[in-house]
């Protein structure tokens, strides 16, 4: 059994989905947490209460990850209230679903803020708190998806800022490595969740990938990525640095 007793755990865009799924995961082996939100506070809120009933402590901040002033401010918090972190996740995410041609300035400003400019940010504002760690390896955890490394409808803009998020995480390790933080990425397969209410031919792309899995033809849940995220937060994984895990099934192997 995992026990991540007397650590600190950071999740962003923890309210709903991955992010929910892995707060309570880390809460349930025994950390205490920060849960983040942008536009859902009630749901952050219930969570906090879920993990207080747990026997863990949270705390909620309310912060738009695509602000740089903002990520300044909830590494302060953590500080403020923890004086250390542990296990930092990045996990918020967005961008949309549009062709790269017809894609805006802006629009792709924004994917690149939201998901490669803000996991950085955090790295810089964090590296003082997760060096208290009191764990042997502080650890950093970015999360990415199958459209970094693999051409997808409408999806130009979310894989190319994952594309440069996994390579972004190895030089991260490279540069925390000897600092005492270990960190890796996850690349979760297809999982729904309200951030692929959007997604155009979703129930098709869906039938798709589930038709490719080689573990049963059942869909991947948050609760499936988040046990791969508790296992790489843990002392278990100590000597894995600077690797991106994929999790859906086998699918994205078949030719």
């Amino acid at each position: 059994m995992i026990s991540l007793d007397n650590t600190v755990s950071l999740v962003t865009g923890s309210s709903r989905g991955i992010g929910r799924a892995t707060i309570l995961k880390l809460a349930e082996a025994g950390s205490d947490v920060c849960i983040t939100y942008l536009n859902s506070p009630r749901n952050a809120r219930e969570l906090a209460e879920e993990v207080g009933r747990m026997g863990s402590r949270a705390i909620v901040v309310k912060v738009d990850m695509s602000e740089a002033e903002d990520i300044e401010a909830l590494c302060e918090i953590v500080g403020g209230e923890f004086g250390k972190l542990d296990i930092l996740i990045s996990n918020a995410a967005g961008g949309g679903f549009r062709p790269l041609l017809d894609s805006s300035l802006s629009q792709f400003d924004y994917a690149m803020r939201i998901n490669v400019r803000a996991p950085m940010l955090l790295a810089q504002y964090a590296i003082p708190l997760l060096e208290k760690s009191t764990q042997e390896r502080a650890k950093l955890i970015t999360m990415s998806s199958l459209g970094g490394t693999r051409a997808m409808p409408m999806y130009g803009l979310i894989g190319t800022a994952k594309g440069a998020l996994e390579s972004m995480t190895r030089h991260l390790a490279l540069e925390l490595g000897s600092r005492g933080v270990n960190v890796n990425c996850v690349c979760a397969g297809l999982v729904d969740t309200g951030a692929l209410s959007y997604m155009p031919n979703k129930d098709a792309v869906f039938k798709a990938r589930r038709e490719r899995s080689l573990v049963g033809g059942t869909d991947l849940t948050p609760q499936e990525v988040a046990g791969v995220i508790l296992f790489l937060s843990s002392p278990f994984a100590d000597k894995i640095q600077g690797q991106t895990i994929v999790v859906d099934g086998g699918a994205s192997i078949r030719a």
